[in-house]
Parts: C-alpha cells; sequence; structure tokens
C-alpha cells in the first residue's frame, strides 16, 4: 500500500492509518509528496511504485487524489486506487477546477502566495493556507493547539500544481473505493460525492474534516485494508477464471485422444 499525501501536510497525516494498516499485516510506503507539479508529483509517485516488487494499491488524500490518479496510469503494477476526500480528476481537469465548480469550498479564499525561485532561477508562486484559518477551515475537528501545529508545518504547494489539468484519469480503467468526509471545508462533500460517483467508487462516509487521516485514522485504515483485500480477491478470481479454458482445451484433448484409442481398438478387434 502507497499512501500519498495532499498539499498543506506531509506524510506524517498517515501516522495513525500507517500504525493500524501496519498491525493487520499490511505492508505501507508514505512518500514525500513533492508538490511541485502534477505531472511531476505523478511521475516520481509511479517510479517509487515502480520499485515495489508485487501488485501495488495507491490511496490518496486531497491533492494527493489528482497524483495518484495519474501515476495510476504510469506504473505497470498498481490494482486499484483509494480516495481520501480527494481530487479524482478526469482527463483535462484540475484541483482548481474541482474547487470553481462546486460552492462550498473554503480553499480559495484562504490561500495565501508567496514566491520561491523555480528550477531556472525565474520567480515561482507556492501556496499556502492562511495560518489563523487553517485550524476552522483544514481541521475543525482536531484538538486547536494540534491543529495551530499544523499550521504551522503546512507543506506548499505550488500555484502551477494546483492549476495543472490532468493528463489521464487511471480510474477509468481499474477498481477504486473514496472516503467521503461529510465535515470537509476544502472539498464540500457534494464535490466528493460527484467524484466518487463519476468514478464508479465504492463509497464511505464518515463525519469528518478534510483531516480526517488524523481524526479518524481507524475508519480510514478499515476502508484502505477492506479495499486492499477486495483487489487480492479480484485478481485470484481473474487468474482462477484465466486458467479454466487452458483446463477445459486439455480435457477435451485427453478425452479426443481416448476415443481415438478406443476407435483404434475397436477396428483391431474387428480384423
Amino acid at each position: 500500500m502507497l499512501l500519498v499525501h495532499g498539499a498543506f501536510a506531509d506524510g506524517s497525516m498517515w501516522a495513525g492509518v500507517i500504525a493500524e494498516l501496519q498491525a493487520a499485516g499490511i505492508g505501507v510506503t508514505a512518500p514525500a509528496n513533492p508538490l511541485r507539479s502534477l505531472s511531476a508529483d505523478a511521475g516520481y509517485i509511479a517510479s517509487v511504485a515502480g520499485e515495489i516488487d508485487g501488485p501495488v494499491m495507491l490511496a490518496g488524500h486531497s491533492y494527493g487524489g489528482a497524483v495518484i490518479t495519474a501515476a495510476g496510469s504510469t506504473a505497470g503494477n498498481i490494482v486499484g486506487l483509494v480516495y481520501v476526500t480527494a481530487f479524482a480528476l478526469d482527463e483535462g481537469e484540475s484541483a482548481l477546477d474541482i474547487c470553481r465548480r462546486f460552492p462550498g469550498s473554503q480553499l480559495v479564499p484562504a490561500l495565501r502566495p508567496a514566491t520561491f525561485p523555480d528550477l531556472n532561477g525565474g520567480p515561482g508562486v507556492e501556496l499556502y493556507i492562511d495560518r489563523e484559518t487553517f485550524p476552522r477551515v483544514f481541521a475543525a475537528d482536531l484538538p486547536y493547539r494540534a491543529a495551530a501545529a499544523a499550521a504551522a508545518a503546512q507543506r506548499p504547494i505550488t500555484a502551477a500544481a494546483f492549476e495543472e489539468k490532468s493528463l489521464s484519469a487511471a480510474w477509468k480503467t481499474m477498481p477504486s473505493w473514496y472516503v467521503i468526509a461529510t465535515a470537509d471545508q476544502l472539498i464540500p462533500p457534494e464535490a466528493q460525492r460527484f467524484m466518487a460517483q463519476r468514478a464508479g467508487a465504492h463509497t464511505m462516509e464518515i463525519r469528518a474534516s478534510h483531516a480526517i487521516a488524523l481524526t479518524q485514522p481507524v475508519a480510514v485504515a478499515e476502508q484502505i485494508a477492506a479495499a486492499a483485500a477486495s483487489a487480492r480477491a479480484g485478481r485470484s478470481s481473474h487468474a482462477t477464471q484465466a486458467t479454466r479454458p487452458d483446463r477445459w482445451l486439455a480435457s477435451r484433448s485427453e478425452r479426443a485422444c481416448d476415443k481415438d484409442r478406443r476407435a483404434t481398438k475397436t477396428k483391431e478387434a474387428l480384423r
């Protein structure tokens, strides 16, 4: 299981979920999402997945959902996607598009820009959530001191990544699951339900803020574990079905040989 965090957070967002999955015997990796551009972030996550021996499930939170949507179409060993109040984008769609499409999102008004030197030495723009606003819009169900600490430690995302349109949508070709946070103020529940239904995802609704992985780690881990078990069962069933034609052909060949042998014996007896 490869867990991908979103913007304004880091891998520690998954700490409680990781502990639950490990206790259940599920191997977990939670790499740092660069948050620089959607295509580059997806390429990096796909490369991490590609280094894992065997099938991999991707789980993404927030912007991490956009990343796994694109990465799932690149890495050859991805078998399923789990969205945790995340952007399950379609081709030609950006995270900003979803925020603008559905009323009620408090994300755009809460964003604050900052400049940084990009790879070419030119000025780039990255986005933070206003520290005073962060506890209310990102983590309203966390104790205030913990939410304030998360606000101080938040990792920014570039404006370009937030606006970049996805070039692919892996949920069109593989099974997906979606954990809807019904008290999320950044990705409205209506937007989450729309993306989950569009993807044909198995859904679960939990009353939680955008910081659902921090505040409801057991419930999130249970859904991820159930998704992993379902994906394994699906692969086993597919493998079994794939072998049936071979067994049937072999049996048919054996019956034909037996028939030929019996015919030969009959002819010999009549001579």
